[in-house]
């Protein structure tokens, strides 16, 4: 089926182009949530005729979700969660629980905005992509743990891996620049 978009759709397409997608997709997503209209003529028409409103309120609408992005900056959620010894957990972890602890961080998301491969089932610290908009996304790093104090030992052993990063990189370069000294001499 031939759709023109009417908002930019990740691997699919910008604003405005007619592309080709199956027709369940076309049927069951982009047509119900407003994101495409059948390519017909009377639509290519219509659409044109609405291309510069359009366009307006999709700048606006990623304005607002840059304005948002750069207020939350480094968010970080936490989540107890019933796990075993080994740091399995008794259930998981999934994209609504997420959108409700960014939500309470004052964010207001929902879950189809929050990108999640597949469900966390470990403690742990893992980074997690949320779509404010198409072209607007931020990271939140969700923190799954069984206690409160859990949860403080795993940001704090994380900080120090970060730091040893940076410090292994910072003595690997130095001795780069001592051996190309001694190569040069």
């Amino acid at each position: 089926m031939q759709v023109i978009l009417l908002e930019r759709v990740e691997n699919l397409g910008q604003m405005g182009e007619v592309v080709k997608v199956k027709d369940g997709y076309a049927r069951n997503f982009l047509l119900p949530r407003k994101k495409a209209l059948r390519a017909t003529d009377a639509n290519k028409a219509v659409f044109e005729t609405q291309r510069a409103q359009l366009e307006a309120q999709n700048l606006a609408k990623k304005g607002e979700a840059e304005k948002v992005a750069a207020k939350v900056g480094d968010l970080s959620v936490t989540l107890l969660r019933q796990a075993g010894d080994s740091g399995q957990l008794y259930g998981s972890v999934s994209a609504r629980d997420i959108a409700e602890g960014v939500t309470a961080g004052g964010v207001s998301v929902n879950r189809n905005q929050v990108v999640l491969s597949t469900p966390i089932k470990m403690v742990g610290v893992y980074a997690v992509k949320v779509v404010l908009h198409a072209e607007v996304s931020i990271e939140v790093k969700v923190n799954v743990a069984r206690s409160e104090s859990e949860a403080e030992a795993q940001v704090n052993a994380e900080s120090l891996l970060d730091e040893g990063v940076a410090l292994e990189s910072d003595e690997a370069e130095a001795a780069a620049d001592e051996g190309d000294e001694a190569a040069t001499a």
